[in-house]
């Protein structure tokens, strides 16, 4: 009987040694580095954001976050819009420069 607790305790003493070993060599599959405690990688401008600025949102990946592929199809919905938003925009405001540069004239 204390023979099988003997190699209980080892077999869980090797194992634990063999996770912590793998878990320094190759990390969390993680890109980058974990970021200090109370800071994010997500960053968006104050003013004139873009479908460019959405698509190149990351997140900080967390053991109860939300499921990546959801959050990249939200975003790309968000980032196609913002472009045909600013588009119109665009178009809206060369049609209205157009008028009052006709107006001008005559």
């Amino acid at each position: 009987m204390l023979t099988l607790l003997l190699y209980v305790l080892i077999v869980g003493l090797v194992a634990t040694v063999l996770f912590l070993l793998a878990g320094a060599v190759f990390g969390r599959s993680e890109e980058l580095g974990p970021l200090p405690e109370g800071t994010t990688a997500t960053v968006l401008p104050v003013d004139g954001i873009s479908g460019a600025d959405v698509r190149a949102l990351r997140f900080q990946q967390v053991v109860r976050g939300y499921k990546a592929g959801e959050v990249d199809w939200a975003l790309a919905r968000l980032a196609a819009r913002i472009d045909e938003l600013q588009t119109q925009l665009a178009e809206a405001q060369s049609a209205a420069a157009g008028h009052a540069g006709g107006a001008e004239r005559r």
